[in-house]
Protein backbone atom coordinates (compact mmCIF):
# COMPACT_ATOMS: atom_id res chain seq x y z
CA UNK A 1 0.00 0.00 0.00
CA UNK A 2 1.10 3.40 -0.47
CA UNK A 3 2.64 5.86 1.81
CA UNK A 4 3.54 8.83 0.98
CA UNK A 5 0.59 11.33 0.06
CA UNK A 6 1.57 11.56 -3.83
CA UNK A 7 1.46 8.05 -4.61
CA UNK A 8 -1.94 7.84 -2.61
CA UNK A 9 -2.86 11.04 -4.95
CA UNK A 10 -1.47 8.63 -7.81
CA UNK A 11 -3.57 5.62 -6.74
CA UNK A 12 -7.09 8.14 -6.81
CA UNK A 13 -6.01 9.73 -10.69
CA UNK A 14 -5.88 6.05 -11.29
CA UNK A 15 -8.49 4.50 -10.31
CA UNK A 16 -10.81 7.60 -11.73
CA UNK A 17 -8.59 7.44 -15.06
CA UNK A 18 -8.90 3.64 -15.42
CA UNK A 19 -12.92 3.86 -15.08
CA UNK A 20 -12.98 7.14 -18.05
CA UNK A 21 -10.72 4.68 -20.37
CA UNK A 22 -12.99 1.83 -19.63
CA UNK A 23 -15.77 3.83 -21.01
CA UNK A 24 -14.17 5.46 -23.84
CA UNK A 25 -13.11 2.09 -25.35
CA UNK A 26 -17.11 0.41 -24.35
CA UNK A 27 -18.22 3.60 -26.16
CA UNK A 28 -16.27 2.24 -29.54
CA UNK A 29 -16.89 -1.16 -29.00
CA UNK A 30 -20.58 -0.32 -28.95
CA UNK A 31 -20.88 1.49 -31.78
CA UNK A 32 -18.87 -0.85 -33.71
CA UNK A 33 -21.14 -3.43 -32.63
CA UNK A 34 -24.10 -1.27 -34.14
CA UNK A 35 -21.87 -0.89 -37.49
CA UNK A 36 -21.53 -4.70 -37.80
CA UNK A 37 -25.16 -5.28 -37.06
CA UNK A 38 -26.12 -2.78 -40.18
CA UNK A 39 -23.80 -4.55 -42.35
CA UNK A 40 -25.00 -8.04 -41.27
CA UNK A 41 -28.65 -6.56 -42.08
CA UNK A 42 -27.55 -5.41 -46.15
CA UNK A 43 -28.46 -1.92 -45.02
CA UNK A 44 -25.68 0.28 -47.00
CA UNK A 45 -27.10 3.32 -45.73
CA UNK A 46 -27.75 2.66 -41.91
CA UNK A 47 -24.44 1.14 -41.92
CA UNK A 48 -22.81 4.29 -43.94
CA UNK A 49 -24.19 6.18 -40.92
CA UNK A 50 -23.00 4.21 -38.35
CA UNK A 51 -19.43 4.46 -39.79
CA UNK A 52 -19.11 7.82 -39.95
CA UNK A 53 -20.63 7.15 -35.75
CA UNK A 54 -17.50 5.00 -35.09
CA UNK A 55 -15.24 7.38 -36.62
CA UNK A 56 -16.21 10.06 -34.67
CA UNK A 57 -16.15 8.16 -31.83
CA UNK A 58 -12.30 6.92 -32.57
CA UNK A 59 -11.33 10.57 -33.01
CA UNK A 60 -12.21 11.23 -30.18
CA UNK A 61 -10.57 8.53 -28.13
CA UNK A 62 -7.78 8.56 -29.94
CA UNK A 63 -7.37 12.56 -29.34
CA UNK A 64 -7.85 11.98 -25.44
CA UNK A 65 -4.96 9.74 -25.32
CA UNK A 66 -6.67 6.22 -24.69
CA UNK A 67 -5.97 4.58 -28.12
CA UNK A 68 -2.74 5.65 -30.20
CA UNK A 69 -3.77 7.80 -33.06
CA UNK A 70 -2.63 5.06 -35.28
CA UNK A 71 -4.51 2.24 -33.95
CA UNK A 72 -7.77 4.15 -34.31
CA UNK A 73 -6.13 4.91 -38.04
CA UNK A 74 -6.36 1.36 -38.64
CA UNK A 75 -9.63 0.36 -37.14
CA UNK A 76 -11.29 2.68 -39.19
CA UNK A 77 -9.68 1.73 -42.40
CA UNK A 78 -10.53 -1.34 -41.36
CA UNK A 79 -14.42 -0.70 -40.87
CA UNK A 80 -14.34 1.17 -44.16
CA UNK A 81 -12.76 -1.59 -46.56
CA UNK A 82 -15.44 -3.83 -45.21
CA UNK A 83 -18.19 -1.14 -45.99
CA UNK A 84 -16.73 -0.67 -49.30
CA UNK A 85 -16.71 -4.06 -50.37
CA UNK A 86 -20.45 -4.85 -49.56
CA UNK A 87 -22.55 -4.97 -52.79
Amino acid sequence: MAHSLSAKKRIRQNVKSRGRNRWRKQQIKDAVREFNDALRSGDKAKAAEQLGIVYKRLDKVAAKGTIHKNTAGRQKSRLARRLNSME
